[in-house]
């Protein structure tokens, strides 16, 4: 019996000591929460890239460029929208969620762990992620191949350009179509109109997805561009005179062979 009310006693015991810190808990914590080093867990729910982007421009309609990029020639083919400088962490900022790192092959080659020091620096934020490389050298294939797995392992997207004016319109894009639904993304199906008309300008060596609707864009009417001269062509964003030439030339070629006189 006394040893059943000694485990009852020390039962008790316990329980109030148990009661006597959690009370010395809460007012200690109380305590912390009124000095200078506590930080509201709300605060930090915020992700890494709000923070940033809210911090560095109120503009959400501008692209976000680093000082970093001064001189590079693709600025000067970002010209359908605003983009100022601002202290950021990637290169580019084109949203809230969306940032982008460029890159050059040939730098690339001279300076390897050059990409790595920026990733490192990036860290985790942004949702989507771009790495934007600029094709330079004759020969690629070797360091996109590393950079492909750079990009595989860092949870990056890889988006590839062919000269300043590419890599400029690839960042251009991805702030126009920030806010857009899927829809207006995804590829139309081959059989409407407008596909049909691409696919046919496609067909035409040197001519791309994007050379084909900036001509049905500009011209309207498969027609218009038929009867456009090389010099008219060639005023259409991306094109060149010789561009246009091969166009023209393509365009207005006989589409029947001649007869071949026959053999007797």
């Amino acid at each position: 019996m006394n040893n059943v009310k000694e485990s009852v006693r020390d039962l008790d015991d316990a329980t109030s000591s148990k009661q006597a810190n959690s009370t010395s808990f809460q007012t200690a914590f109380s305590n912390l929460k009124k000095s200078e080093f506590f930080k509201d867990i709300s605060a930090s729910e915020k992700t890494k890239t709000e923070i940033s982007v809210t911090s560095n421009s109120g503009r959400t309609h501008t692209v976000l460029v680093s000082p970093k990029q001064k001189g590079n020639p693709l600025l000067k083919f970002i010209n359908n929208i605003p983009w100022e400088y601002s202290n950021i962490v990637p290169d580019y900022v084109m949203g809230k969620t969306t940032c982008a790192l460029f890159l050059s092959i040939r730098y690339h080659q001279l300076n390897p762990d050059y990409i790595h020091e920026r990733l490192k620096l990036l860290g985790n934020a942004y949702n989507l992620r771009v790495l934007l490389v600029q094709i330079d050298v004759a020969d690629p294939h070797h360091a996109l191949k590393h950079l492909t797995r750079i990009s595989i392992l860092a949870d990056m997207t890889i988006m590839l350009a062919w000269s300043p004016e590419d890599a400029g319109k690839i960042i251009e894009m991805y702030k126009v179509y920030e806010n857009k639904p899927p829809d207006d993304i995804m590829e139309r199906s081959d059989t409407a109109p407008h596909q049909k008309l691409v696919n046919a300008l496609t067909a035409v060596k040197s001519i791309n997805k994007t050379d084909a609707t900036t001509l049905l864009t500009t011209f309207g009417t498969l027609s218009d561009i038929v009867r456009a001269q090389p010099n008219t062509l060639a005023l259409c964003p991306g094109f060149g005179l010789h561009k246009a030439q091969k166009l023209h030339k393509v365009l207005h070629e006989s589409f029947l062979r001649s007869s071949k006189s026959s053999t007797k």
